[in-house]
């Protein structure tokens, strides 16, 4: 997704490769302890406890079916469900050093009533996001939505019509179950024309707008395009290496914390 030295196969086999294996894995997988993408897998931060009480070394359990009650002790969460691609699934990078993960430990210290659920698959589209969606909300229940898809879509030439409506989709489920919304902008090469990329990029704004949601116009801000760029990314010159990770959660963390 670097604005210059662009090699579309290498994104594409980058970005896409994981595709149809992720997205059958997530729906297998239980919610978890650990707050990563992992690659298909669904993990969450657990449940917190309320302020104050002492911490209990208990293990994690799933998560509890919808209308059930918590568990003895533990405080209702507010849930943050992200619901990206590879740039919030890890790829790459050690487990738990991504930019989810730093948002997960964040809020451990500064709102520990909220968690965070990361529901992000490498390769994933909007169309894959929004087939997705309504099991996640339902099984979630989240407070907040942070969308980061569609830089894949633009990586395979997806035609910016059917990318805006899954998008529109998935604000208005989110809408529907109260939940708000933060998207998450990506700019891209002008492989397929400067038209292409300047519509792909006006879309997350107009869509912000019209539906009043949270907005990150670019996701790689100070990453992508910055004149060390090559350093901030792995040797794929793609995804970013572990150093650019709390630069993304600075980029997100301003519009996530507004809509809280």
């Amino acid at each position: 997704m670097l604005r210059r030295d662009f090699n579309l196969g290498a994104l594409g086999a980058g970005l896409l490769g994981a595709l149809s294996l992720g997205q059958a894995s997530a729906q297998q997988h239980v919610i978890t302890s650990t707050g990563q993408g992992m690659e298909g897998d669904i993990t969450s931060t657990g449940p917190h406890r309320r302020r104050g009480q002492a911490p209990t070394t208990a293990p994690l359990s799933p998560m509890s079916p919808v209308g059930s009650v918590p568990p003895p002790g533990s405080a209702p969460a507010a849930t943050i469900l992200v619901l990206g691609d590879s740039l919030s699934a890890e790829y790459g990078i050690p487990r738990g050093k991504g930019w989810v993960a730093l948002l997960a430990d964040k809020l451990q210290n500064e709102r520990p009533d909220v968690r965070v659920v990361n529901a992000s698959i490498s390769g994933d589209t909007t169309a894959g996001g929004r087939s997705r969606l309504p099991a996640m909300l339902d099984q979630v229940r989240p407070v907040q939505v942070v969308i980061e898809l569609g830089g894949n879509d633009a990586l395979r030439g997806l035609d910016l019509t059917s990318t805006q409506n899954n998008l529109e989709a998935m604000i208005q489920a989110c809408r529907a179950v109260n939940a708000r919304v933060v998207l998450v902008g990506m700019q891209i090469p002008p492989n397929y024309g400067p038209d292409y990329s300047a519509k792909f990029t006006a879309m997350f704004a107009n869509l912000a707008k019209k539906y009043r949601t949270g907005l990150v116009p670019f996701f790689l801000q100070g990453i992508a395009d910055v004149p060390d760029a090559p350093k901030l990314f792995q040797p794929d010159r793609i995804h970013p290496r572990e150093e650019a990770h709390p630069r993304m959660l600075t980029n997100v963390w301003p519009e996530i914390k507004k809509n809280l």
